[in-house]
């Protein structure tokens, strides 16, 4: 006898990501849409997601954050931005959280950390699996040139809120950890002027905003007489959307805590210790 499909929610359901998340959801046979949700100034309000996304009429009408907005989900695939998700979490309950949500302040992430006491939380600044295999590849690099430096370069397009990108600085704390540094002190964003000879503990970080570039992560270890640059360029953003929603599938009756990507993709799953996710 067939399970029924698990409901999940979206919240930034409107947005570009999120419209893809939708679509992926109605897509899959072992999940359902259960909610869509939006900012309470949205033009979209009313609704269909089904219809707006492209994917046919689903019966979901686009609804804004308050209580009871996200229904019978189990888990709620979270694109949205900061402030968005901050007004909606105390109307998640005890539902799983997959959130894709970067540039976050210090008090959401207080506020990550305390839903992930009652609920499965898993946070990504980025859900291609590329950029997972990437991470691994660029520690496994940092520690067999030892004396290489370390420089990250990312893209983006002109519409793209915040800079650094959370995959660039996510890559430049694997480097940091993979050399045995402190992540805050070893990174320099930019250089301008006269900065005088380069310190080996530092990781340059640079960021580049510009036309429709999806996400583009490049980086360089610079060793003397030669250089490796480890490089991941996502030409499709539903890529991001089908790692969220493997995602939720995965978090779908865990434990409450902390998840990292990685587990999805792990034989066996582990939960971080607490505040051990720095995704968002």
């Amino acid at each position: 006898m067939e399970s029924s499909p698990r409901p999940v929610a979206v919240l930034g359901a409107s947005g570009r990501t999120g419209r893809l998340v939708v679509a992926a959801i109605a897509a899959d046979p072992a999940l359902s849409l259960a909610a869509a949700v939006v900012g309470g100034a949205s033009s979209h309000l009313g609704l269909d997601a089904g219809a707006l996304c492209g994917v046919g009429v689903l019966g979901v009408p686009l609804t804004a954050v308050g209580p009871g907005c996200f229904g019978e989900a189990e888990v709620v695939i979270d694109f949205s931005l900061p402030h968005a998700l901050a007004s909606a979490l105390p109307h998640l309950g005890a539902r799983g959280l997959v959130s894709g949500t970067t540039g976050s302040s210090t008090p959401l992430l207080e506020q990550l950390e305390a839903h992930s006491l009652r609920a499965p939380v898993l946070c990504a600044a980025n859900f291609s699996l590329g950029i997972e295999l990437l991470k691994d590849l660029l520690a496994r690099a940092v520690v067999a040139l030892p004396s290489a430096d370390i420089e990250v370069i990312e893209a983006h397009h002109r519409h793209k809120r915040d800079a650094p990108s959370g995959t660039a600085l996510a890559l430049a704390e694997v480097a940091a950890r993979a050399r045995g540094l402190d992540p805050q002190r070893a990174l320099v964003h930019g250089r301008r002027g006269a900065v005088g000879p380069r310190p080996t503990d530092q990781i340059g970080l640079h960021a580049l905003r510009g036309g429709d570039v999806t996400g583009a992560h490049t980086v360089w270890l610079l060793a003397d007489g030669e250089r490796i640059a480890l490089s991941h360029e996502a030409s499709d953003r539903s890529t991001f959307a089908r790692g969220a929603v493997r995602a939720a599938r995965w978090l779908l009756d865990r434990a409450p805590g902390r998840y990292l990507l990685a587990d999805v993709l792990a034989p066996e799953p582990r939960t971080t210790s607490r505040g051990g996710s720095g995704g968002v």
